[in-house]
């Protein structure tokens, strides 16, 4: 409850700074934090996902609002985009579109919940500092902070150092760790308020209001102006609750299911439209204020968005007291967790390989320096690249030699041998990018005499290509004119409907097809044996 309740606390301040930060009024923030809270963490399977409103999904929000035209003071328009948004995200994942994000690469994913992490660090530079940047880029932010040391303010610093140094301390002491967050909050705003004196709380960005979420209605007449609108905003807090399932375990050692984790958010979306809330989705910095303090179930988002209500409405100007600038050392605190977090992706992905280190390094850039959902796009066209690369890669010809009853491997040899028949293997999807270093290492046949050639196909050629099939057909018909017998083994039924659709099976010879069994090797020894029965006809025909 205690990590709930710190959730709760902080979606205060930081709700309220992002709605400001989109336009919107300040308690629409708050009751982004109760009802869809509450839903989200119920039903997602990332158990400690937070699912609230964050700074990424308000700008956009505020660029949908102004590009359709409306007011985002217009409280129906604002239940509208939320339920929209919510309607896209409950049929993606009823569609198992979550699917998709398992072709993210680890490396894409580092890029992007890194730069996220980042954002967040750059987000609280003037809560921390009191001293605001005047860049638009995320890197840019901090760099020009750290220039501009000497324009800090002494007593936000000190303030935001405090809360730093109190959160370190009661992180030592084993049976204060959990509560570590709680404390550093309760002791730090105390003594801010007691020796700073004039210092920015969060009753400054507005008055906390003492009352629960209002009930609100969509406009029905707004719908077709936001539809591609929210489904841009969906993308983007979608985008983001990948990360955090890609960043936060569950710590019950279950699986993430991202379509579940979508439709999850979707039920969030269209439950807070009702009640005040903006479009929301998982929070990673809210995410990382839970875990920070403690949470190891989903009852704590639950409590989170519980605690929010009460405290709302049994003491919101209380709550209004707490100073922005130890809201900016938690956060910093939890930015740095997060940064942490990551270095052991970081560190594999640079050593993997060089285009792994480029891919991750190309998503952190997108990602800090331009808008999120075109980060998004980009780091789904690097995976593409990158699967598209590796696959490439993963195809190659080796050689079966029996020896006895039994078959090893060895290099596939650059020119077939004469007067025997040669076994090869080969390991691939039959993607159309393989086929050139396939047909690379196809063996030549030119000058060869009495030789036959047998191909397992067995467990390849999952999604053969047209490529595929224009390389076996030239090849097949290169072998014929030299006298060479092409046997192929192992082969699914798929494979040969395909053979047999597009003429190949005609030019291979139907018999020469021999179909993939439940004994493995089986189809080895089937091809081998016609290749044999190929051989004596072509030296009984010689003779």
């Amino acid at each position: 409850m205690s990590s709930g309740f710190v959730t709760g606390l902080f979606s205060i301040p930081e709700g309220m700074a992002y709605a400001s930060i989109g336009g919107f009024a300040a308690p629409l923030g708050l009751w982004s934090g109760v009802v869809p809270t509450i839903v989200g963490s119920m039903l997602a399977r990332t158990v400690l996902m937070v699912t609230t409103l964050t700074s990424a999904i308000a700008l956009s929000s505020q660029s949908v609002m102004a590009a359709a035209g409306l007011d985002p003071g217009d409280i129906g328009a604002v239940a509208t985009l939320a339920v929209l948004v919510g309607l896209i995200m409950l049929g993606m994942g009823l569609l198992r579109m979550g699917s998709v994000m398992a072709f993210v690469s680890t490396a894409v994913m580092t890029g992007f919940t890194t730069g996220i992490a980042v954002q967040i660090l750059a987000g609280v530079v003037n809560d921390a500092t009191g001293y605001s940047p005047a860049s638009s880029n995320t890197v840019g932010k901090l760099v020009e902070a750290v220039a501009h040391v000497g324009d800090w303010d002494v007593p936000t610093v000190a303030v935001a150092g405090a809360t730093v140094g109190v959160w370190f301390a009661a992180r030592q002491v084993r049976r204060l760790r959990a509560l570590a967050t709680l404390v550093a909050l309760i002791v730090a705003s105390v003594a801010a308020f007691l020796v700073a004196g004039d210092i920015e709380t969060v009753a400054d960005i507005a008055a906390v209001p003492r009352s629960l979420p209002p009930f609100t209605l969509p406009d029905l007449s707004d719908f077709p102006a936001l539809v591609t609108g929210a489904l841009a905003v969906a993308l983007v807090a979608l985008a983001q609750a990948a990360g955090i399932s890609a960043a936060v375990a569950n710590p019950d050692g279950s699986r993430s299911d991202a379509s579940k984790d979508f439709a999850a958010q979707g039920a969030a979306n269209l439950a807070g439209g009702f009640f005040g809330a903006l479009p929301t989705g998982g929070s990673l910095s809210r995410t990382g204020v839970a875990t920070s303090a403690g949470a190891r179930t989903r009852w704590s988002g639950i409590f989170a968005g519980l605690s929010l209500g009460l405290i709302v409405l049994l003491v919101g100007p209380v709550a209004g007291e707490i100073p922005m600038a130890v809201i900016g050392g938690l956060m910093l605190i939890i930015g740095a967790e997060i940064v942490e977090g990551r270095l052991a992706d970081i560190r594999l992905v640079a050593r993997t390989s060089t285009a792994s280190l480029a891919a991750m390094v190309a998503t952190f850039v997108a990602t800090t320096a331009l808008p999120l959902q075109q980060a998004i796009f980009i780091g789904a066209a690097l995976s593409i690249v990158l699967t598209a690369v590796q696959n490439s890669r993963a195809g190659e010809l080796v050689e079966l030699v029996r020896e006895g009853d039994r078959w090893h491997v060895d290099d596939a040899p650059a020119t077939l041998p004469s007067h025997r028949t040669t076994v090869l293997h080969y390991s691939g999807h039959g993607f159309f990018a393989e086929i050139g270093r396939l047909d690379e290492e196809w063996p030549e046949t030119a000058g060869v005499s009495d030789a036959a050639l047998v191909v397992s196909a067995r467990g390849s050629f999952g999604v053969p290509s047209a490529t595929f099939l224009k390389m076996l057909g030239r090849r097949a018909n290169e072998m014929s004119e030299d006298g060479v017998a092409l046997v192929i083994c192992g082969v699914p039924p798929r494979l040969r409907d395909l053979l047999e659709r597009t003429g190949a099976l005609t030019t291979l010879g139907p018999d020469n097809v021999i179909a993939a069994t439940g004994t493995l090797m089986e189809s080895v020894e089937r091809g081998f044996a016609r290749a044999e029965e190929l051989r004596a006809g072509m030296r009984a025909r010689e003779e």
